[in-house]
């Protein structure tokens, strides 16, 4: 996945907007050390350090750690999956970010080396169910094209049962943890947010060919994901979760 912070800021802030009743769950406070794994363009990340808390932001996209800087945070460019930074964290935030992780045993492995005992670990992400009638249509349109669609699928998007079990793998007690539907409205239309997020699934097919593709995923979302005044909705099922982390 290629990420493009210009182009999130045009299509997908939304995702961002709805991220941000996650501050009010971790209660950063002022003095605090918090992480924001996976800032993206920093928007989240400005307003925890609006606490008063002292945050670092990681992120793997070079396009993000630039507008997240440019915002004035202290942004490094970092793989999620090998975290290596000198300091401990009374806090640990990530929003929209983990369903993209393809071995999430090391990402939570590595937020708890980074943690302090006690420290709070809160997120959001896509649980299971998550854009289901999306990723159907977009297997099956695939599939007719004699590509294995279902093979193509880049998301970890578990039960909460799964993630408890991550969690308390790794030394974190789950306190509160809910899969959450969410149909939200696409401000810029269901084809946009094919284009934005399901790259990984089209990957190798030219212009005319992936065009073709997203036109007739659309047509089959239609019935389902479009309402009768034309706005289209993402059938999203977060998984809303806040752990604390326990002695090693």
């Amino acid at each position: 996945q290629i990420w493009n912070a210009g182009e999130y800021e045009s299509h997908g802030r939304f995702i961002s907007d709805l991220g941000a009743p996650l501050i009010d769950l971790l209660k950063p406070r002022p003095g605090e050390s918090v992480l924001d794994l996976a800032c993206g363009d920093g928007a989240l990340t400005e307003r925890l350090a609006a606490s008063g808390a002292r945050v670092v932001g990681v992120d793997n996209a070079p396009d993000f750690v630039a507008a997240a800087t440019a915002r004035g945070i202290d942004a490094r460019l970092m793989d999620a999956h090998a975290l290596d930074l000198p300091e401990r964290f009374d806090g640990i935030f990530t929003n929209a970010a983990l369903h993209w992780m393809h071995d999430p045993d090391a990402v939570v492995a590595g937020v708890h080396r980074h943690a302090r005992t006690g420290a709070r670990f809160v997120g959001e992400f896509g649980g299971f169910g998550n854009v289901a009638a999306i990723v159907t249509a977009v297997i099956a349109v695939l599939d007719r094209r004699g590509i294995d669609g279902a093979a193509r699928h880049p998301w970890y998007n578990p039960t909460t049962e799964e993630f408890a079990a991550l969690l308390a793998k790794h030394g974190f007690d789950a306190e509160d943890i809910a899969l959450i539907p969410r149909p939200t409205p696409l401000p810029t239309g269901i084809a946009q947010w094919i284009r934005m997020f399901c790259g990984l699934f089209f990957s190798g097919l030219d212009d005319d060919a992936r065009a073709d593709a997203v036109r007739e995923v659309e047509d089959l979302l239609r019935p389902s994901l479009c309402d009768r005044n034309g706005t289209w909705y993402a059938d999203y099922v977060r998984l809303r979760f806040r752990a604390v982390a326990v002695a090693a």
